[in-house]
């Protein structure tokens, strides 16, 4: 039954009787997908599809109000749909529902939205308080979005040596000839709207925390009254002879992946390092190029995060599709012919034909520029914060790729990790202390990686992990892997086995502890899985 309201379209979606406690339902009305959710006799609507890529909530995981989407791990309230966890930047839309005589309506909003943009301030003229966000990326991004969410009415400026203003760079790799409209991750209109100034193409050349200016390498000077540092990292460079070479390629940037990708279709690229950034740009070229040839140090790709099993059938999907291997290797020389590539010598004496070497090893942080402040910055170059995303500083936070924080996960030891969710968590939490509301950073980390069109699920933190226990398995590209450290799991890995990592995430945020003898049993009932 469906009946025309003013607010939209009000449908009868099940019975009260169909759902109990503790469970949700994907429903239809007026071509909307909904997630009904049931909790403590109550029911609540919000949309149906994650804001992030609309992947769709009903295989998530729902614990308590709270719903963590099975793809990338961004999670949900039932009762606002506000977004709680990253990544993502836009909240579920929120239907009315109503409970008579034993049936459930759901009632839709005219304007069919699939997000909902959290209500955000702009800049109010007169207030001088500026806030400087070095950076273009998503920890700069939400923490901007962030501080206007929460009434600042100061100045915002956002810089960025980027061309663009802030872009999903986590597709670059996986879709590297994508259009720049389809990784913005906001229009400038809305930017505007909101009053957050982006200058692209600006780079800081110092600061001085004393007198609180940024001078630019255009020898530009601005003043600042907080400051976040989100610099991120930049690629490591490869050092052999003939690194320099024109056809040598780092991924740092939207016009790096557009000039990898035109540089590489019908001609021979060679790839060194097998970790992320190396094995999707393989993926996404083994059909685009004439030949694909990955160099690694290791036996297998993602050998020390992923251990060598799920490293093995990578490199088997990639092998499948005639990308080559040169493994436990290293490139000793690259050779030129008119400044550019056109072989490359490996460490055992192999030479092979190539037309552009794409590089994928590793990133540096960004905190070169810092060097001749009182900033705390650790053995590995990243600036050292605390819970609240604070330097040692005052009105001096960090945040991302760059920063070494405390992760409540392994007992607030300092961790530098390169996550998308986390430097968007981090970006919150500056944002918040900015405006001295003291939340302490409380995230488990979650990233995805993305080969031929199947995508593997990683949460927790594994570093130290000394066994690995799997369910289903990597020879039948099923499987769910527990990383084991002191007789605990301590992270977890899936491929084609989901929502265990994101049900598996909310636990590990909730402190519950799982031993190594419930990741060996057969009954995995405990993980609650559908």
């Amino acid at each position: 039954m469906e009946t025309e309201q003013r607010d939209g379209v009000t449908e009868m979606v099940c019975l009260e009787s169909d759902l109990q406690d503790g469970q949700m339902k994907e429903v239809v009305v007026d071509q909307n997908k909904i997630l009904l959710v049931r909790n403590n006799g109550e029911f609540t609507a919000v949309g149906g599809l994650c804001t992030h890529y609309g992947a769709p909530l009903i295989k998530g995981a729902l614990v308590g109000d709270r719903v963590r989407c099975p793809f990338h791990g961004a999670c949900f309230s039932t009762k606002t749909g506000d977004i709680e966890e990253f990544p993502g930047l836009d909240c579920l839309p929120k239907y009315k529902v109503k409970v008579e005589g034993g049936q459930v309506y759901v009632t839709t909003d005219k304007k069919k939205l699939k997000k909902r943009v959290k209500k955000m301030s702009s800049r109010v003229p007169g207030v001088s308080h500026t806030v400087v966000l070095i950076g273009g990326g998503p920890a700069s991004l939400q923490c901007a979005e962030t501080l206007r969410q929460n009434g600042y009415e100061g100045r915002i400026i956002m810089v960025t040596k980027d061309e663009q203003l802030p872009l999903d760079k986590t597709k670059l790799s996986k879709a590297m000839n994508i259009e720049i409209e389809k990784v913005v991750l906001r229009q400038n209109e809305f930017l505007q709207e909101h009053g957050i100034d982006v200058w692209t193409k600006k780079e800081v050349k110092s600061v001085d925390t004393g007198a609180k200016t940024l001078t630019f390498t255009d020898g530009t000077i601005q003043h600042y009254d907080q400051l976040l540092i989100s610099t991120g990292g930049r690629a490591r460079p490869l050092q052999c002879p003939g690194a320099e070479l024109e056809n040598v390629k780092l991924l740092e940037s939207y016009k790096d992946s557009t000039e990898i990708y035109q540089m590489s279709s019908g001609n021979k690229a060679v790839i060194v390092g097998t970790s992320f950034i190396g094995m999707e740009v393989a993926a996404y070229l083994s059909d685009k190029s004439a030949s694909v040839t990955v160099i690694g140090s290791s036996r297998f790709p993602f050998q020390s995060s992923l251990g060598p099993d799920i490293g093995k059938m990578t490199m088997e999907m990639l092998e499948e599709k005639n990308v080559k291997f040169y493994t436990s290797n290293g490139v000793a020389e690259i050779r030129g012919e008119n400044g550019k590539v056109k072989e490359v010598v490996l460490k055992n004496g192999e030479v092979l034909p190539a037309d552009i070497v794409i590089v994928g090893i590793g990133v540096i942080p960004n905190s070169h520029f810092l060097k001749e402040t009182s900033l705390e910055i650790d053995a590995r170059n990243a600036v050292v914060v605390d819970k609240f995303m604070k330097t040692n500083i005052p009105d001096v936070f960090a945040a991302g790729d760059v920063v070494s924080f405390p992760l409540p996960l392994v007992g607030h030891k300092r961790v530098n990790i390169g996550h998308w969710q986390l430097a968007q968590a981090h970006g919150r939490i500056a944002g918040l202390s900015m405006l001295n509301q003291q939340v302490a950073i409380n995230t488990v980390p979650y990233f995805w990686t993305m080969l031929l069109g199947k995508s593997i699920r990683y949460t927790g933190y594994g570093e130290g992990y000394t066994d690995i226990v799997f369910k289903g398995s990597t020879e039948e590209r099923k499987f769910l892997a527990f990383y084991i450290k002191d007789e605990e799991v301590v992270a977890a890995a899936s491929l084609n086995f989901d929502p265990a990592v994101a049900r598996l995430a909310e636990m590990l945020l909730m402190g519950k502890r799982i031993t190594k003898t419930q990741a060996q049993s057969d009954d995995l009932s405990w993980l609650q899985l559908p």
